[in-house]
């Protein structure tokens, strides 16, 4: 890479970050209102700075507004299916049935809000645990901006070895790291140290969230268990198998979960009066309300054919096999900046393919939903145009926020100015860089709203630093994948999934505002240990 990489360059690569975030955070505008300036700025500064070219920009934008697509599709069908739902008034049934099944109100908002992410983290990723999660917590009386950062968080620590570890995967590829060798494994291990730890503190804060320390101390044993089932059983299986060392424990712990209810701690009925996340008269509702003769089980059927249709065509070798053949995607041509940065040309760049993709188990799941209530009697007349229409007028405005900050992200890679971001803090910093190593990560899911992205982009930049500090690289690259997890939590294309489905569209810099603290925190902490195990010893 020939681009100058100074303290001005350094700061106009920040530029467009900054200005996102200050407009979002401190002046409270909505990812619809700021994304569009970040993407003024990033486009700016890669003419002026980085020396980019229209041909360029048309083809980063292109291919911002490809990958755009692809995350609307989730967006569009995971309303769909929040929709069917609704206008069944399933979620009256959901909220009755679990208070039933979990009397204790912090065990059902961990159920809700961590124990079904982790799980439907295991199997989809790609924003739904945040989509399906935000209603259902609002459906037991969570207020909106807490039904958006609890699944937030509960997604967060499956970011590196859910989605059947699609993320490790691209991690693993983008730096030579083969299955089985000394290497591989070490990378492995120190990811899955990193990422139990931050499993840990996901389900500290939410109970904090929900009660302070009462909350704390009432559901500390019930969340150390689930910890050491999912952070502990993660770790455990990537010496085994990464391919299910997220989705075998998130099982599990959904069965645990269960058990633990059944506990006598936990067995009665039990609430934080004044929990600052709940607003208990917007779940009340009267038994009239709920559709006759639904029962939970019955209630969770979308959800359900959801988990069964994705099992079958990413467990099952065949079927999935069969199904990839199909793939829709676009070239792009060689492109070059002023400085020589050089984005390769792609034959099919980010292929969709459609019937293995998130979005198709959610219209699925969706569809089979609508049917299946229908031929109960609980979908009202005109039930299934009102689905249709409310789904369609929810996720458009959503839209330009996701398009806008995909293409600033792919504009910002395309012109150099993420890699003179990470480049700047690994030479101004040298040895100690590896503090600020799982913020890379982080920085770059933030961005790219993605933790395979953000190993794509900065997995090989780690090794090459790594190798350059004469330093060990696996818990570096375990670090780089951590933060790429805990930056998934503030990824303002994830966080509008959730605005979205919770009503609530406009209200990111609320969530980021209460999110960023403790994730940034974390954030260094792991790279202090990763300093205090590599550049000390």
């Amino acid at each position: 890479m020939n681009v100058p990489t100074n303290l001005f360059m350094w700061i106009m690569a920040c530029l467009p970050i900054i200005v996102l975030l200050l407009l979002m955070i401190k002046f409270q505008w909505g990812a619809t209102e700021a994304a569009p300036v970040g993407l003024a700025i990033t486009i700016i500064t890669g003419i002026v700075f980085y020396k980019a070219d229209i041909r360029l920009l048309a083809a980063e934008s292109a291919k911002g507004i490809w990958s755009a697509l692809i995350i609307l599709l989730i967006v569009w069908t995971a309303i769909l299916l929040y929709q069917v739902a609704d206008e069944a008034r399933a979620f009256l049934v959901i909220r009755n049935g679990m208070r039933k099944l979990l009397p204790n109100e912090l065990l059902m908002v961990l159920a809700l809000g961590w124990i079904l992410e982790s799980f439907l983290q295991g199997i989809t990723g790609f924003g739904v645990p945040v989509a399906v999660g935000a209603p259902l917590l609002m459906g037991i009386g969570v207020v909106p901006v807490f039904a958006v950062i609890i699944p937030l968080l509960g997604q967060a620590w499956g970011n590196t070895f859910g989605t059947l570890a699609a993320a490790w995967d691209a991690l693993a590829m983008s730096t030579g790291l083969v299955p089985g060798t000394p290497d591989y494994l070490a990378a492995a291990f120190w990811a899955g140290v990193f990422i139990w730890m931050w499993n840990v503190v996901i389900g500290l804060v939410i109970c904090w969230f929900y009660g302070k320390g009462k909350a704390v101390r009432k559901g500390l044993p019930a969340l150390l268990i689930l910890s050491l089932i999912q952070g502990g059983g993660e770790l455990l299986l990537t010496r085994v198998n990464t391919t299910i060392a997220c989705f075998l424990p998130a099982c599990l712990s959904l069965v645990a979960l269960i058990l633990i209810g059944r506990m006598k701690m936990y067995r009665q009925e039990w609430s934080v009066e004044d929990s600052r996340i709940m607003d208990r008269s917007a779940a009340s509702g009267t038994s009239e309300e709920t559709p006759d003769g639904m029962t939970l089980v019955q209630a969770f059927v979308p959800y359900i054919l959801l988990t069964a249709v994705t099992m079958v065509v990413l467990v099952v070798p065949s079927v999935n096999r069969f199904l990839n053949q199909v793939s829709i995607g676009f070239s792009f041509p060689e492109t070059s900046t002023g400085y020589g940065f050089v984005n390769q040309a792609t034959e099919q760049f980010s292929p969709l393919r459609p019937f293995t993709h998130a979005s198709m188990f959610l219209f699925l799941s969706s569809i089979a939903g609508l049917v299946y209530f229908g031929r109960h009697g609980w979908i009202r007349p005109g039930g299934v145009k009102r689905v249709f229409v409310r789904s369609i007028t929810m996720s458009m405005p959503s839209g330009i926020a996701i398009i806008g900050l995909v293409i600033m992200s792919k504009i910002m890679g395309g012109t150099g100015q993420t890699s003179v971001l990470a480049d700047g803090i690994a030479r101004v910093l040298g040895k100690t860089y590896v503090i600020l190593a799982p913020l890379v990560g982080m920085v770059g899911s933030f961005m790219t709203g993605s933790n395979m992205s953000s190993n794509i982009l900065f997995g090989e930049f780690q090794v090459t630093t790594a190798n350059l500090l004469h330093l060990n690289q696996a818990p570096i690259l375990g670090a780089q994948t951590a933060g790429g997890s805990i930056g998934s939590a503030i990824s303002p294309s994830n966080i509008i999934l959730g605005t979205t489905t919770a009503g609530i569209l406009g209200s990111e810099g609320q969530v980021l505002k209460r999110i960023i603290p403790f994730t940034t925190i974390m954030t260094l902490a792991i790279g202090i240990i990763v300093f205090l195990s590599v550049a000390v010893s």
